[in-house]
């Protein structure tokens, strides 16, 4: 029932809201969920219940009733921690300022479900295994990242500040910062820095609101030794979240403390977080992580193989370092799969044997893409409507899009000169050579486009389109 649970609500939500507080009891067809408090009871189905039901129908069948109720006696540890004096928490030093810091690991606990005397909620669950610096695996495509990683944890709040790590998913952004949290309790082991999704920090900010907590909640935040925010895009719809992490935000960096963000996306492309709250991202330093290039994919595959048996060849390594262009959670499942097939059947590890296991992967790892998906997805960004790009129109509003668009075929596409001239209405493949040469004269120069209402610098445009490109 848990894995079922935690596959619909992540992990660190299960360990958050239900791990010690919450236990599930199968009485008859009813699956009963028992907490220690009606409040927290009223709170937890009102949150969890459609995940609770789905997760008990998955595991137990339809016609499993799943029932909140309340049994203090079940939880005697949380009894006996409202029966306590709150503690106040000790305020350690930083190594070379001085300056006396509250530390947040321990942040706001759901205040339906507690006394003001209860025992504070962990951001990381009992057991968590956290990634190291030394442990990540550096290339031309990250290696500026990486050194900014640990810069931060040597220097907390002397550099850049604050630091934003962006680039697509699987490229390593939680796990430098999961390295950083780490580095920092090894390299300042008085200091508690406080590690925590932006789903969380948005949870916590929704129940302080509601409960009336703000003062708690904000101690928490802003009297630690340095913020580290895992998805900061999770704010994107949220401006009201989005306006606390500012005031977070300038209250931290004032008192000279560390804050690190990973998201997305650069700053600059992220249209739906608040302009205010993208300026302050921007006065920091901004890095981004690229999917590994062939020699970083042969490091990570040597790295995640090593010490596992059966022992895969240097040769078929480098096989799956140039046939497989994903991301480091493919890799590493590759290397799952291989070795599974190859203990299951007892094959030795070869080509065949890799074939035969990533068969589907290896089909399938590259999605083509054609001009028809390049055009959608520059009249996705630029709100064009669709056909206009193919339309007989001179004006900058839509001849700047359209030699973007045949540029990005031309990169991307494996159609010829000719194929994108006639697709995008140009008499002759002259026209699409001379649009790709025109963008690649604004990339050299950094030059500024304007489009529609907005002005972009014309590599933040393309790489923007990218984006919409690899949905």
């Amino acid at each position: 029932m848990e894995a079922a649970l935690i596959q619909r609500i992540s992990g660190p939500r299960f360990q958050m809201w239900f791990h010690d507080h919450a236990k599930f009891v199968a009485a008859g067809r009813d699956l009963l969920v028992v907490v220690a408090s009606h409040q927290f009871q009223e709170w937890l189905e009102q949150t969890f219940g459609e995940a609770v039901r789905s997760a008990a129908e998955t595991v137990y069948g339809r016609a499993t009733a799943v029932k909140f109720v309340v049994d203090a006696a079940l939880f005697p540890n949380q009894a006996e921690a409202d029966a306590k004096p709150a503690s106040t928490p000790v305020a350690p030093k930083s190594k070379d300022r001085g300056k006396p810091h509250i530390f947040g690991e321990d942040l706001l606990p759901p205040p339906a479900s507690r006394g003001k005397n209860s025992k504070p909620v962990k951001t990381d669950g009992k057991g968590r295994r956290w990634k190291s610096l030394s442990d990540f695996v550096t290339g031309s495509c990250n290696r500026v990242a990486h050194a900014s990683a640990i810069s931060a944890v040597e220097e907390p709040g002397e550099g850049a500040n604050p630091l934003v790590i962006h680039g697509p998913v699987g490229t390593g952004k939680t796990h430098l910062l999961e390295g950083i949290y780490a580095g920092m309790r090894k390299a300042w082991p008085d200091s508690r820095p406080c590690y925590i999704t932006a789903e969380e920090f948005t949870t916590r900010f929704v129940q302080a609101s509601r409960f009336e907590k703000h003062g708690a909640f904000r101690k928490q935040f802003r009297e630690c030794f340095a913020l580290l925010l895992d998805d900061l895009h999770f704010l994107a719809t949220k401006p009201g979240t989005q306006r606390e992490f500012i005031h977070t935000l300038d209250a931290l960096i004032a008192d000279g403390l560390q804050v690190v963000v990973t998201t997305d996306c650069h700053p600059r492309l992220a249209e739906e977080l608040m302009p205010e709250l993208v300026d302050r991202l921007l006065g920091g330093a901004t890095w981004s992580l690229q999917p590994p290039d062939d020699s970083t994919r042969l490091e990570i595959l040597r790295k995640k193989s090593t010490g596992g048996h059966p022992l895969i060849p240097e040769a078929v390594l480098k096989y799956l370092a140039k046939n497989l262009p994903g991301n480091v959670r493919e890799l590493e499942g590759a290397i799952n799969s291989v070795r599974h097939v190859a203990k299951v059947t007892g094959q030795p590890i070869d080509q065949k044997l890799v074939q035969e296991a990533l068969g589907d992967l290896l089909r399938h790892t590259v999605r083509a893409i054609t001009v028809s998906d390049v055009d959608h997805a520059v009249c996705a960004v630029l709100r064009l409507a669709s056909g206009t790009l193919q339309s007989k129109a001179r004006s900058w509003a839509v001849s700047h899009p359209r030699m973007l668009a045949i540029f990005l075929c031309r990169k991307h596409t494996v159609a010829t000169y000719g194929q994108i001239a006639k697709h995008f209405g140009a008499k002759t493949h002259s026209t699409a050579v001379a649009a790709e040469k025109k963008v690649r004269a604004w990339l050299a120069k950094d030059e500024k486009l304007t489009v529609g209402e907005r002005v972009w610098l014309a590599k933040d445009l393309v790489a923007r389109l990218e984006r919409e490109l690899q949905r």
